[in-house]
């Protein structure tokens, strides 16, 4: 047996220490506040790790049900367990009980009881025994009295006294007597059948569930079996699944690139990318409108340009063209028909206007903007977008850059796994498991054989036991055949016509069947009762004082009571099986997580017996791989996010000379009217005048000369106007981007700079964050399948539901099979034993009604009256019967 208990401590050791190898579970440990450079308000909480899918433990199915219903005769058992707990009432002595054993650890003497401490503890055991002792002591006496007062009975009777006289005097009432007294025999006797049945059935059930027995110990082993093989699949399960923690410990590895790079990458970028976006707008655009405004600006300038030189060759042509048709106008008017008196104020008036043909906008002063244009077209022919893409690249290329230099780590760490998981492939072997768990197989079959040797023995037992109280009940049966044949054939040979002396033969047969009843009675009451005193006894006690405390497991308490078995073992359940007694482990926890189908790891707690710190620290998390993960250091200098040539191409854009340009010149003469006057308007008035001439070659001419002016206007003016309209639209646009263009290039570079020299020289404390948080995220797998182990230990591995269940099993057998049968059949039989005395003396009074006496009372008259009064009874001798 001490093999088999070291085998299943070897067992679980082994479930405890491969799960605990490969469960990492976190010597790195969390960084101190004083580490980290950054900024408290910049901290972070580690991403949350992806959970990872252990599965499921191999389940192990067994086939004990440990639960009894006894059915109808349930009843039965409720009715004893209310008498007995008449009988005692008091709670279970589980201090009396602890004091008892505690104080005669070395056995009782005889001497010893004497000592004052025993005394008390002898009283307080008969206060609490004192229902048993009064109701034992009534069987004691019922035991010695009923055989004293049989034989007294019988010399009595011998002696024609008690009874034994054969005269029966006659009486008023003796009808009234002998009904009554038939019915209480038949009640009596109707209740002793009901105490015989309850034995029987008591009887019959144990005889019936005592051959059940064999399911609840064949289901019993079977499922111990079912542990041994089971926990070695479970175990093996367990270790398994450290590849899969490991396999994605090696996924993000080979990922560490997008992960750790993208992550430093997503930090920086809070910081960063505001800068890039910056430098990547202008006149609040992006990129894109960035790049439409230089070319925008390009056209802008290309438009003011041609405009200029649009308005200033067309000025020169309209200065000439308004020249010659002004000199040909003042022609016109020095005909002499102008001097003509109706005529003259006309034509007055038309000279005096003639300085307005002349131009009002002077373009020829206004400065180009040629250097400005060939600026622009210089800074235009760099691809600006294409270098802050490069910058982009640059920065987003962080994950490959980390990928890169993390490459020899990396592959550091994955040796070291592999050696990890070698380790506890190794550890795994060095328990010889399965053939300890063999052995422990082949003694469970011997084990089995062995019972299953005794079967036939307990079947003859159960059968000898069976025919006993069979054979007890008979005697009860005997008696109650008596008084019921008695009864019958009394009651039908009854004739009340007939007096005691000449009664019949069936009535006389039943008055004796009825004497015969109480002689056996007599003999069988006491031997009843003495069984039945005895089994209530043992019973009683064994129902009081095992079966209660265990079915509230209060029994366990006082096995678990420290320093009980050994004064200097505090627990004698981790004393025996780990030789450590300070261990505080009791048989009543270890019966309940049991109970609950927890594992026998956790039941037995056996995490106290193994320093697992020490092995994950040898194993797992050690300090070279620590060492390793602090190594990681990522150099983000390389990171370049504006070359030399876009910061070149913005300054050059924004020194392009647009913010010389003299706009409030060239929108000064924009604002002003190309010509003094408007000639369509001048060429309409002059229309108008001329028609207020008489007809004639002077009419004609002024009208010819308004003509001229429109044509000049249409020609001239009108290509002149659209030049300045788009002249001032770009003059504007140019003005508008040239006020804060210096400012806004410089805001750019300043912060472009600050964001490289953020990433060159500030973004350590980013590193070493980000790599914590990404070696956390490494040992988070580590630390799931930890838990997952742990839990798979405590609920799932090894589940010890079959210790739990042979003692329920144990339970029930003693208990709801024997004792509440054996409880049942000393209540009945001690019922028949009980009612046995009045039906000896109600059979022994009935059996005068009977009974054919030998003498009667014959009434003689002492006067010539016939008054009752005065006649008086003699005895006389029954008459000679032929048929008797």
């Amino acid at each position: 047996m001490l093999w088999t208990r070291w085998l299943v401590l070897l067992l679980c050791w082994w479930g405890a220490a491969t799960a605990t190898t490969t469960a990492p579970s976190g010597q790195y440990e969390q960084p101190k506040q004083g580490d980290s450079r950054a900024d408290p308000h910049r901290q972070r909480s580690p991403p949350p790790v992806e959970p990872l899918d252990f599965g499921f433990v191999p389940a192990a199915v067994y086939d004990t049900h440990a639960y009894y219903e006894p059915g109808a005769i349930g009843i039965l058992f409720h009715m004893v367990h209310a008498f007995l707990y008449v009988v005692q009432p008091n709670s279970f002595p589980k201090d009396l009980i602890v004091k008892v054993i505690q104080q005669n650890m070395g056995g009782i003497k005889f001497e010893d009881l004497r000592k004052p401490d025993n005394v008390v503890l002898l009283l307080e055991g008969a206060y609490y025994e004192l229902g048993f002792l009064v109701c034992a002591t009534i069987g004691v006496l019922f035991v010695v009295l009923v055989p004293v007062l049989g034989m007294c009975f019988c010399v009595c009777r011998c002696c024609e006294n008690c009874g034994g006289e054969m005269h029966q005097r006659q009486r008023k009432n003796a009808d009234c007597r002998r009904g009554f007294f038939t019915a209480t025999l038949i009640a009596t006797t109707v209740f002793i059948v009901l105490g015989v049945l309850v034995a029987y059935a008591a009887n019959h059930n144990m005889s019936s569930h005592i051959k059940s027995t064999r399911r609840f110990i064949n289901t019993n082993i079977r499922d111990l079996k079912t542990f041994a093989n089971n926990t070695p699949a479970q175990i093996e399960y367990m270790t398994a699944q450290y590849t899969t923690a490991k396999n994605k410990v090696l996924s993000e590895l080979d990922n560490i690139g997008p992960l750790l790079g993208g992550r430093i990458h997503s930090q920086l970028e809070k910081e960063v990318v505001p800068s890039l976006d910056t430098a990547l707008r202008m006149t609040g655009v992006k990129v894109e409108n960035a790049i439409k405004a230089m070319r925008e600006t390009k056209e802008a300038l290309e438009n003011v340009s041609s405009s200029l030189q649009v308005l200033q060759e067309g000025t020169d042509r309209l200065k000439d063209s308004l020249s010659t048709e002004r000199a040909s106008l003042s022609n016109t008017l020095s005909d002499p028909a102008c001097t003509n008196g109706a005529v003259s104020p006309t034509c007055n008036a038309i000279r005096s206007t003639l300085f307005q043909l002349g131009i009002n906008a002077d373009f020829s002063k206004l400065p180009d903007v040629d250097y400005a244009l060939e600026n622009v077209h210089t800074v235009l022919r760099t691809d600006l977008s294409n270098i802050i893409q490069k910058g982009y690249s640059s920065f987003n290329d962080t994950p490959r850059l980390v990928k890169e230099q993390t490459k020899n780590i990396v592959a550091g760490v994955k040796g070291m796994l592999d050696k990890i998981g070698s380790e506890i492939n190794g550890f795994a072997k060095m328990f010889p498991v399965e053939p300890s768990l063999a052995n422990f197989t082949v003694f469970l079959n011997r084990g089995q054989k062995n019972i299953e040797s005794y079967y036939a023995q307990i079947d003859q037992i159960d059968f000898y036991r069976w025919i006993g109280c069979v054979a007890l009940l008979c005697m009860v049966v005997l008696i109650l055949s008596f008084n019921i044949l008695g009864l019958l054939c009394g009651t039908c040979g009854y004739d009340k016509q007939a007096t005691p002396t000449t009664r019949g033969c069936m009535s006389n047969t039943g008055g004796n069947l009825l004497m015969a009843g109480v002689g056996f009675s007599f003999v069988f009451a006491w031997v009843l009762m003495a069984i039945v005193t005895t089994l209530f006894v043992v019973g009683g006690n064994v129902e009081k004082v095992l079966c209660e405390p265990l079915a509230s497991r209060q029994l366990f308490q006082i096995i678990d009571t420290p320093f009980l078995v050994h004064p200097a073992k505090k627990n004698f359940l981790p004393a025996m099986l780990f030789q450590n007694p300070n261990i505080d482990l009791t048989l009543g926890s270890m019966y309940r997580e049991c109970h609950d189908n927890n594992g026998l790891y956790h039941a037995l707690q056996l995490e106290t017996m193994f320093n697992i710190n020490s092995f994950l620290n040898r194993t797992v998390y050690n300090k070279d791989l620590a060492k390793v993960f602090d190594s990681v250091q990522v150099d983000l200098q390389d990171i370049t996010l504006l070359e030399q040539a876009g910061r070149d191409n913005l300054i050059n854009f924004a020194n392009a000379g647009i913010g010389i340009i003299d706009y409030e010149a060239y929108l000064a003469e924009v604002n002003k009217g190309i010509t003094v006057v408007d000639l369509l308007t001048f060429a309409t008035d002059l229309e108008g005048q001329a028609d207020q001439l008489p007809r004639g070659a002077l009419e004609n001419a002024l009208k010819g000369h308004a003509s001229s002016i429109r044509q000049i206007h249409r020609e001239l003016v009108v290509p002149m106007e659209q030049a300045m309209s788009t002249m001032s639209q770009s003059i504007k646009q140019l003005q508008k981007t040239s006020s804060d263009l210096p400012v806004k290039v410089t805001n750019i570079l300043s912060a472009i700079d600050a964001s490289e020299y953020l990433i060159s020289n500030n973004a350590s404390h980013v590193v070493k964050q980000e790599t914590r948080n990404y070696v956390k995220s490494l040992v988070g797998y580590f630390k799931q399948y930890t838990d997952w182990v742990h839990h798979s230990l405590t609920a799932e591995v090894a589940q010890c539901k079959p210790i739990s269940n042979i003692v329920d099993s144990m339970e029930i057998v003693a208990c709801s099979f024997i004792a509440d049968s054996v409880n049942t059949f000393w209540f009945g039989l001690g019922l028949c034993s009980i009612l046995l005395l009045p039906s000896i003396i109600i059979s022994i009074k009935l059996a005068k009604y009977y009974r054919r006496m030998d003498t009667e009372d014959v009434f003689e008259d002492s006067s010539p009256y016939s008054d009752t009064l005065f006649r008086f009874p003699r005895a006389s001798a029954p008459p000679i019967c032929a048929d008797c």
